[in-house]
């Protein structure tokens, strides 16, 4: 049981910048306009398995990207740092937290979790599975170790849960993904089976575009160089996306997930 006091908005609000999980984060600028150039020509690895209705230019996804995630609007700033605006971190936290409040009240809710991040945002995954366990939700685990081809080099990667969290590993580490390929497979084995979709999907990366592609209710963390989920949550298809560096270590997301699980429950 989380124990922790969680930290006021300003409290989170100097954490964030000074953890750089907000702020000046890592991820250069160079490297955020090339994804979203990547994804404006819709490359696979980018739509995270959603579809675009829009046309979504350049352009567009940066000035949504400026908009959602605060990364500098300006187009003629190519190089350098690059940023993201703790205030719609926060605000996002506390949608993010309404949704799973919501899910939980509901008569038996059933949850899916997955992460194609373990080496950043796993902890704050498993937390919400551990909150969501205590307020009587089913967490489903379809698809455990089922196998998948990933890209071009025939490398193969299974299913695993770790306490009911998804990802994937490559036999003997987890592994960093944007493939939607595993949540597909993981829906189409409940469909197959007869049995109920989730009422609501927290993930990132692939994971949670390929469910909210389903019309399944999925609230996403996601990175300023990862538009996608982004895109998805303009469109409608993602309800909530939460922008912040997905890969800074793991001890640093301990407020900010303090601060979303008080959230949650503060809501039910």
């Amino acid at each position: 049981m989380e124990t922790a006091t969680p930290p006021s908005r300003e409290e989170l609000r100097e954490h964030l910048v000074r953890t750089r999980i907000a702020g000046d984060v890592a991820t250069s600028r160079e490297n955020n306009l090339d994804h979203y150039r990547s994804l404006a020509v819709r490359d696979p690895h980018y739509m995270f398995g959603l579809s675009m209705e829009g046309d979504w230019t350049f352009r567009d996804i940066l000035a949504l990207m400026a908009k959602s995630a605060g990364v500098v609007p300006d187009p003629g700033f190519r190089t350098g740092q690059d940023t993201i605006d703790p205030d719609r971190t926060i605000d996002a936290l506390d949608a993010m937290g309404d949704r799973i409040a919501a899910a939980l009240k509901r008569e038996n809710p059933r949850i899916l979790i997955a992460t194609g991040h373990p080496t950043g945002l796993l902890t704050t995954h498993l937390a919400l599975a551990r909150l969501a366990r205590r307020h009587g939700a089913r967490l489903l685990t379809p698809g455990e170790t089922r196998a998948f081809t990933h890209g071009g080099l025939g490398r193969r990667r299974r299913i695993r849960y770790l306490d009911d969290v998804a990802m994937l590993d490559d036999g003997g580490a987890l592994v960093h993904t944007h493939d939607p390929a595993p949540m597909q497979a993981m829906l189409a084995e409940l469909d197959e089976a007869g049995e109920e979709r989730p009422d609501l999907v927290i993930a990132d990366h692939g994971w949670a575009g390929a469910a909210g592609e389903a019309g399944i209710e999925t609230v996403g963390f996601a990175d300023s160089n990862d538009p996608g989920l982004f895109v998805g949550e303009a469109e409608g298809k993602i309800s909530v996306t939460v922008p912040l560096d997905d890969n800074v270590l793991p001890r640093h997301y301990g407020p900010m997930t303090d601060y979303l699980v008080s959230r949650v429950t503060s809501g039910m």
